[in-house]
């Protein structure tokens, strides 16, 4: 063979390896791609083509594309809309509260203590989900110390003239169930903030001491907008998983405090109304997917870089 044969030949032998290394990536991904095909996106078009039937359960359903089952749900759940939107909004606010300090304390002021306290703040996951908010029955019981204590302190008079209690009771009232939400779904908010602190420079706090920056400044000015991350991530993780929780509502509230996620259940398990509860499940991601891009529009990473 000559050269020039030799040279001609190369490319050809080389264009199949080249287009082998580009697929590559395609095929690493092909088995996660296949996971949410299977177990999302085929799940989701049932659902969608059950929320545009009619029927009932000895009938049977078949699709008419009757999406007036879409408004016929909205406005006569659209309380328990609103009470999922704002239970799981001040779980989020308190989550954010609670968890800010701890995650800054782990972050910067743990030490050797670090590790312990993360341990400490991901144990919850260790026990059921379930467990743990019955455990809160248990915790805010009439006869509990918990109640006692307020009594004693009179601040169930406050929070009964607020609304959030009734009479001299916590239990079956929203108070209990934020409590719930709040409990179960602060850890979702205590890890991001804690890896998006972690990562901040130490630098750069000993540089703002050194411009005689106050600590109260060094927080505002340096701190806090270095972990707008965290907070976004960690506000995210815990709102839209409250905003479709069930089991609070449930076990630690009354009819009064029914959720939107009580009501999907109930429509699927009791009432067997499926077209109702399919629609439901929609409008309640549709709220949600709306909900969260608005707030990564107003604080998402690309104010914040």
């Amino acid at each position: 063979m000559t050269a020039t044969e030799t040279c001609e030949a190369a490319p050809v032998s080389a264009a199949p390896r080249n287009v082998r290394k580009r697929l590559v990536p395609y095929w690493l991904l092909l088995p996660g791609i296949l996971w949410l095909l299977v177990f999302f996106v085929a799940p989701l078009v049932y659902q969608a083509s059950t929320s545009v039937q009619t029927g009932s359960l000895e009938e049977g359903f078949r699709v008419t594309w009757h999406v007036q089952t879409y408004w016929d749900a909205l406005t006569e759940y659209t309380p328990q809309f609103l009470r999922s939107v704002l239970y799981a909004a001040t779980a989020t606010v308190l989550c954010l509260l609670l968890g800010y300090p701890l995650a800054y304390l782990i972050a910067f002021r743990a030490g050797r203590w670090r590790n312990l306290l993360m341990v400490l703040v991901i144990a919850p996951f260790f026990t059921s989900f379930l467990i743990r908010t019955l455990a809160w029955k248990t915790i805010l019981a009439d006869g509990g110390p918990v109640v006692g204590a307020l009594n004693s302190l009179h601040i169930l008079d406050v929070t009964s003239g607020l609304g959030i209690t009734e009479g001299q009771r916590v239990l079956a009232t929203p108070l209990a169930v934020v409590c719930g939400l709040t409990y179960n779904f602060l850890p979702f908010m205590i890890l991001p903030l804690y890896t998006s602190l972690e990562r901040i420079d130490g630098r750069l706090h000993e540089a703002a001491r050194d411009l005689y920056a106050r600590p109260v400044t060094v927080f505002r000015k340096v701190t806090f907008p270095l972990s707008m991350p965290g907070v976004v991530a960690g506000t995210l993780l815990t709102f839209i998983p409250a905003a479709g929780d069930y089991i609070n509502a449930e076990l630690l509230g009354s009819t009064d405090q029914k959720m939107i996620g009580n009501v999907i259940q109930s429509q699927f398990l009791r009432v067997l109304d499926y077209p109702t509860a399919a629609a439901l499940s929609f409008l309640l991601m549709a709220a949600i997917l709306a909900m969260v891009t608005v707030y990564i529009r107003k604080a998402g990473t690309e104010d914040l870089v």
